[in-house]
Formats: structure tokens, C-alpha cells, sequence
């Protein structure tokens, strides 16, 4: 089994989680953070249990059971406040993405719009240590991914796919199972293999390995590939599952940087590994995919997205999702991605393929099975404010998509005539 220091393994033990803020500054922050609160709730589809009271024009239940820590962690650190104070069991709902879902919905007008303009003035921006340059990424990645290959082999189907699967119209008008989720996942790599042009003789570069299942298609297909990831327990998985499949001659996954990626390919694919990048970082992200592509190569990249609105308002944010989940992440924009490849590369973007309601049921069906196996997460280390934390990630994330205010594209790029 593989180890991994215990405060990787216990989310209780980030520092300040169960300081509740105190002093005058936080009483006066907790009484504004109330008065939003209840106003912005007020006119939501949802029943919030306050003081024996109910808040709200009823939908799903959100039952506070703190209330001077709730208001405090919010009043102090807004959004991360909201998290992390479901994290010491402040506040609960049964229905949690459902909730989440009205909120999202909502995101941008939560807020009244006058107070949005001092934004700046009171959420946190990102810490350096956390930007996603040449000396931090690893570790970044490293926070998340190196976990432990056994808690995601929990929940994740037998490809060890960690994003979107495509399903069918069909599919999810009758709501997938988790029976279906394996070809789901599938489809989505041959959709992205198709779209890049992959098959006999392709020298493919992929950033982002995941555990190998994109890169074992892509040699079923007869293409060489050179697979890139920062995480060690993914690469070591991914050699495994591909020697396992009999393709370790036609394979090879880097410890690199993409940064750092040299040679010439004809494809280039990368499946939700853009949202690691950083906005800082995506011309030269780009810039080098067009640097290593091949005349006549095509470039496909799955992306989860955000709108392009929001996407400004919110890149020097520190979130919820930075600190507890994805350090250094950011989602962008289809918009400005459009935009960073006309004016950084010679690749130009095709119309998008968007999958946003096949992420939202992909997330609902991890989010089960990890329920569903919470005994198992326990044996491996993990305590149960982790499996409140990794609950309310991928309902938080559910309710983004389920919402319409996340989306997830594949993109097709091919280069321009010089």
C-alpha cells in the first residue's frame, strides 16, 4: 500500500480549521455576513434551519447548527468560510449538491452588486508559494494526485478515469448508473483520439498521464506516445496498467514538466489538465504545444470551463478548492483560450464540444461510490473531516455543472497556413 505523510491523509490537520475567528474584527464581519446571508437566501429555492427559524422559498434543506461559527468563518473568509465550516460540521445537508446547485446558479448575483466592486479589497488572493510556475508545480499537483492510487481506485471506474465520461442523450435522460460509467469514460477518449487524429503511426505527446488509460487506447490504435505527468504515484501506476496491457514498447511516461517537453509530434491531447496550469501560465502552455507540433498536427484538449465574465472577476481569487483540493488551479474561459492561442501560437480552435451535462452525472456517480465505500477510505488513514471534505468537493463541483455556471469542452486546434 502506498504511504503518505499523515497530514495528507487528515484534512483536521490544516492549520486554523477548527480555530473558530474571535475579536472585534470578526464579531463585525460575522453581523455583515449574516445580513447578507439571510437576504441572499431570502430569495433563493432553498429552506435554511437558523434559530428555529426558516429562511428562504423552500427547496433543499440546509440546517446550521453553529451559527456564531458559521457567520464567523464566513464573515472572515467568505467562500473558504462557507467550506470549511461543512468541513467541522457547522452546517449539513442532506440533499448537498442540490443545495450547492440553487446557489451556483446564482453565483454572480449572490452578492448585491455594489459590494462586488469591493471585491478586491476583501478576498484573499492566492498564495505565491501556489502559483503554478516551474519550481511549484510539482508540488501542486503533488497535493492532490499523490494521495494515494488506492483512494482513487475507490471510486473511480475500471479505467481510472479522473474526468468527464460522454454520455449518450439517451443516457442521461433516463439518468446514467454506474454500470455504464466504464464505456462512458471510453467514449470520451475515442471521441478526443478521433478529434487529434490518432491511429497507426502517430507520434502522440499527451500532457497530463492520469493512470494510462488515454495513452493505452492511443497504442491500440498503433500510435507511439509519450505520456508526461508531475505526479510519481500516477506514473508509477500508469507503467503498471500499461505494461499490464502490452504496450510498455510503444509508451513512455515522464516525470516532466510541459515546460520541458521536447521533439516533434503530430498530435498533441490533454484531458483537464489545463485547469492546473494557471492563468500566468496558459501562452506558455500553448506556446509550447504549438513549439512540439508536427506540420499538419492537430491538437485536442479537454477543458473544464467557466464563463468569461466571472473568469476575470475571479483569477486572483483564493478559493475553497485552492486551498483544500487543487493548489495553483483556474479554470478558464472557452473565450480565452480562443483568444491566448490567436495571439501567443499559430493553432486556431474549432467549434467546442461541450460535455457539461455528462460531468455533472460523472460527478454524481463518484460522489456515490465514495459514500459507498467510506469504511474502505477510512482504512486507508483518511479521518472523517476528509470524508466530509472530498464529499463536499465533488458535490460543490456537481452543482457548478449540474447549474449551468461550470461547463467542460473538448477542443480541436489545427494550425494555421503560414
Amino acid at each position: 500500500m502506498t504511504q503518505v505523510a499523515p497530514d495528507r491523509r487528515a484534512a483536521n490537520h490544516w492549520p486554523g480549521l477548527h480555530a473558530v475567528p474571535s475579536g472585534p474584527r470578526a464579531a463585525v464581519s460575522a453581523r455583515v455576513a449574516r445580513g447578507l446571508f439571510r437576504a441572499a437566501v431570502s430569495q433563493l429555492d432553498v429552506s435554511v434551519l437558523l434559530e428555529g427559524r426558516t429562511i428562504g422559498r423552500g427547496g433543499p434543506v440546509m440546517v446550521i447548527h453553529r451559527p456564531e461559527e458559521f457567520f464567523a468563518r464566513l464573515g472572515r473568509d467568505q467562500l473558504i468560510g462557507f467550506g470549511e465550516s461543512y468541513l467541522t460540521g457547522a452546517w449539513d445537508a442532506e440533499d448537498l449538491g442540490g443545495f450547492l446547485e440553487v446557489l451556483a446558479a446564482r453565483m454572480a448575483t449572490l452578492v448585491p452588486e455594489p459590494l462586488q466592486r469591493l471585491r478586491r479589497l476583501v478576498v484573499r488572493r492566492p498564495p505565491a508559494e501556489e502559483l503554478s510556475s516551474d519550481a511549484n508545480a510539482q508540488g501542486n499537483i503533488a497535493h492532490h494526485y499523490d494521495l494515494s492510487n488506492e483512494l482513487f481506485e475507490l471510486f473511480l471506474d475500471p479505467t481510472l478515469s479522473y474526468s468527464s465520461a460522454l454520455f449518450s442523450a439517451s443516457q442521461l435522460a433516463a439518468r446514467p448508473t454506474v454500470e455504464e460509467l466504464e464505456d462512458a469514460q471510453g467514449a470520451k477518449v475515442e471521441r478526443l483520439l478521433d478529434q487529434a487524429g490518432v491511429g497507426e503511426g502517430t507520434r502522440l505527446l499527451e500532457i497530463g498521464s492520469g493512470w494510462g488509460e488515454l495513452a493505452i487506447r492511443a497504442a491500440r490504435r498503433g500510435a507511439t506516445v509519450r505520456t508526461i505527468t508531475l505526479s510519481v504515484e500516477q506514473q508509477r501506476l500508469a507503467r503498471e496498467r500499461i505494461g499490464a496491457a502490452g504496450f510498455a514498447d510503444r509508451v513512455e511516461v515522464e516525470l516532466r514538466d510541459y515546460r520541458h517537453v521536447e521533439g516533434t509530434f503530430d498530435a498533441v491531447v490533454s484531458v483537464e489538465m489545463i485547469e492546473a496550469v494557471g492563468w500566468q501560465y496558459w501562452p506558455t502552455y500553448f506556446a509550447t504545444i504549438d513549439r512540439v507540433l508536427a506540420p499538419g498536427g492537430r491538437v485536442a484538449i479537454q477543458a473544464i470551463t467557466m464563463p468569461h465574465d466571472r473568469m476575470l472577476a475571479t483569477r486572483n481569487t483564493w478559493t475553497w478548492i485552492n486551498k483544500y483540493i487543487f493548489p495553483g488551479g483556474f479554470l478558464p474561459s472557452v473565450q480565452v483560450i480562443d483568444e491566448v492561442t490567436r495571439e501567443h501560437t499559430t493553432l486556431r480552435m474549432a467549434a467546442p464540444f461541450s460535455l457539461g451535462p455528462s460531468y455533472a452525472e460523472t460527478l454524481r456517480l463518484w460522489d456515490e461510490t465514495f459514500l459507498a465505500a467510506s469504511e474502505k477510505v477510512l482504512a486507508l488513514g483518511f479521518d472523517e473531516t476528509f470524508l466530509r471534505m472530498w464529499h463536499f468537493y465533488l458535490e460543490y463541483s456537481r452543482a457548478g455543472f449540474a447549474s449551468g455556471y461550470l461547463d467542460v469542452h473538448q477542443l480541436t486546434f489545427t494550425r494555421e497556413s503560414r
